[in-house]
């Protein structure tokens, strides 16, 4: 289907709140998401059927065209599939909305095309497998893009198709007054079960102005940001932002509850090797489990979203470094710390932020040897290791924190950004930028992958030469 593209002046954003229901719209919510569990799960068993069964027909030498016929994966074709066989597959189909079902077909189309473009080449990143059929138990989630899908004026409730007046455990204020205004428009509505809560998010298209908000004050023009683990981002200004390792923290918890849980009988018999039915305790003990995990996802969330915010609205320019993360937890000894500190997070959330504040975002070469890069006379190191965290430069004698080092050099790609004429958010187009070329791979050994184009002393040459322009120029 044709994606929805914003017009000029809007952007699209989510409003996620918590909801209050009751036990009876407890139970309509369960049954919606259990409604789009069904149809994936059942159409995928009819897609998987109808491949194998040409895969056999093709083995015992049937023509192409007396092949049984595919069962197309387009979500048109899934949706008319669906309402020819609903009524004898799903008798009870008419309790729950329209839409719980088109949520499950519109998922399998999408888990089904990423495959196939997967396998043919078209879709980058790891090769993705066959989808497989989703757990009763697992994530539960509904969406809804027709009907009655509005925020109640009262502030204190949702309203959504077949489901009714959900009361809110937060306040719809912001949502709510925009809509009024004219300002934001509701374009779908998700449900979703997390640790045993249910959230409701809004998918709104909202008229925004693009700059910086008027109480914010402004900190500077260019900011480098390297990213770490004892540190959640270090800055170029000097400051180390805390890393409150959410994960870690929790990491006792966490287990004392597991191995609680695992004391209890749960739907697996281990002895009989077959499935039975769970006690009400191992549901009690799994619950404690994911609370935890919800917990550590929301102080790492609140995190990353306080920094990038303040980064987005304070600086004009922000760099970040383009990280290999996929590659950088297959060290094993780094691999939990990094991914409970997530540097991703900081490009991805600066993506879209940068845009909102009038802001730009330069995201510097892969292979940028920040770290071995001397700030003050940019003389690049042949090795350093991870332990050293100090930087001690043997040329100019400089000594600095590594990672506030690696910062500065971030800063220091970006000489000038002309506020008239924006650069690019993505490729930092129209900021100097120091040209880099691989090295030669046999004088590579023990060396930063790049190197600079330019020799050792360029930067105190250009400096040098400016000074004496300017002496002429006053003289």
């Amino acid at each position: 289907m044709k994606r929805y593209e914003s017009p000029a002046g809007w952007t699209v954003q989510a409003y996620r709140f918590a909801l209050d229901p009751s036990d009876v719209q407890v139970a309509g919510l369960r049954r919606n998401t259990g409604a789009a569990r069904f149809a994936f799960n059942h159409m995928l068993r009819r897609v998987s059927a109808v491949k194998a069964q040409r895969a056999a027909e093709a083995s015992y030498g049937v023509a192409e065209a007396d092949l049984t016929p595919w069962q197309g994966w387009s979500l048109p074709e899934l949706r008319r599939t669906w309402n020819e066989i609903k009524t004898w597959v799903a008798p009870w189909w008419a309790e729950c909305s329209k839409e719980a079902f088109n949520t499950g077909l519109a998922n399998l189309s999408a888990a089904l095309g990423n495959w196939h473009a997967s396998r043919t080449g078209a879709r980058k990143g790891r090769r993705m497998g066959w989808p497989r059929t989703k757990r009763k138990h697992g994530r539960r989630s509904a969406r809804f893009t027709t009907g009655a899908i509005r925020v109640d004026p009262g502030y204190r409730h949702v309203v959504l198709p077949r489901l009714g007046r959900i009361r809110t455990h937060e306040s719809t204020r912001k949502l709510a007054r925009r809509v009024r205004a004219g300002t934001a428009t509701i374009l779908s509505a998700t449900v979703t079960e997390t640790a045993a809560r249910w959230f409701c998010s809004f998918q709104v298209a909202v008229k925004r102005v693009v700059g910086r908000a008027a109480h914010t004050p402004k900190a500077g023009r260019i900011v480098g940001v390297d990213t770490g683990i004892t540190h959640l981002a270090v800055l170029s200004t000097g400051e180390l932002v805390p890393n409150p390792a959410p994960f870690k923290a929790a990491l006792k918890k966490l287990g004392k509850a597991q191995r609680r849980a695992a004391r209890r009988i749960g739907p697996y018999d281990p002895a009989t090797r077959r499935k039975r039915t769970a006690s009400n305790r191992w549901q009690r003990a799994q619950d404690t489990v994911a609370r935890l995990h919800a917990t550590v996802a929301a102080v790492r969330a609140d995190s990353w979203h306080q920094l990038t915010t303040r980064l987005a609205q304070q600086f004009t320019t922000v760099v970040v470094e383009d990280l290999h993360v996929a590659g950088m937890v297959r060290n094993r000894k780094l691999a939990r710390a990094l991914i409970d500190a997530a540097p991703a997070t900081l490009r991805r959330h600066l993506g879209y932020k940068t845009g909102w504040y009038g802001s730009v975002l330069y995201v510097a070469d892969r292979w940028y040897p920040s770290s071995k890069t001397c700030s003050g006379c940019q003389t690049v190191k042949p090795k350093l290791s991870l332990a050293e965290r100090t930087f001690n430069c043997t040329t100019c004698g400089l000594s600095l924190h590594r990672d506030v080092n690696a910062a500065r050099n971030l800063a220091g790609l970006v000489r000038h950004v002309d506020l008239e004429l924006l650069g690019d958010a993505k490729t930092g187009r129209g900021a100097y930028v120091r040209p880099v070329r691989p090295a030669p791979a046999g004088g590579a050994a023990g060396r930063e992958a790049s190197r600079p184009v330019h020799p050792v002393n360029a930067a105190r040459q250009r400096t040098a030469a400016n000074r004496e322009s300017h002496l002429l120029t006053e003289r």
